[in-house]
């Protein structure tokens, strides 16, 4: 059996989720904020700061899963820029059903 990572030992811990849910809120309105000024910071603070905040927050990813509904192609987006597991099924599923729709 395999040892849980680091990450995922702290993560366990209640304060140490509440920390990074309020560090993950934090980067994303920091993102909002330096997102006029020139370079890349909004995308690379937004989606970190929404990862932490997806990870440690059972209502964010309810929140999360209807704005994916209620918006798909925007939905997509951002599992494609987070790179979430997800999103890389989906696109593999509808890949081979293309194949088989042919």
């Amino acid at each position: 059996m395999a040892k849980r990572g680091l990450y995922q030992r702290l993560r366990s811990n209640a304060q140490v989720r509440s920390a990074l849910f309020c560090l993950g809120g934090l980067l994303m309105i920091v993102a909002v904020l330096i997102g006029p000024l020139p370079g890349p910071g909004f995308i690379i603070l937004f989606p970190v700061g929404l990862m932490l905040v997806l990870q440690n927050s059972a209502w964010a990813k309810r929140r999360y899963v209807r704005f994916k509904r209620r918006h798909p192609r925007y939905g997509a987006w951002t599992d494609r820029v987070m790179r979430r597991v997800s999103a890389a099924r989906r696109r593999a599923r509808a890949a081979i059903e293309a194949l088989d729709a042919d």
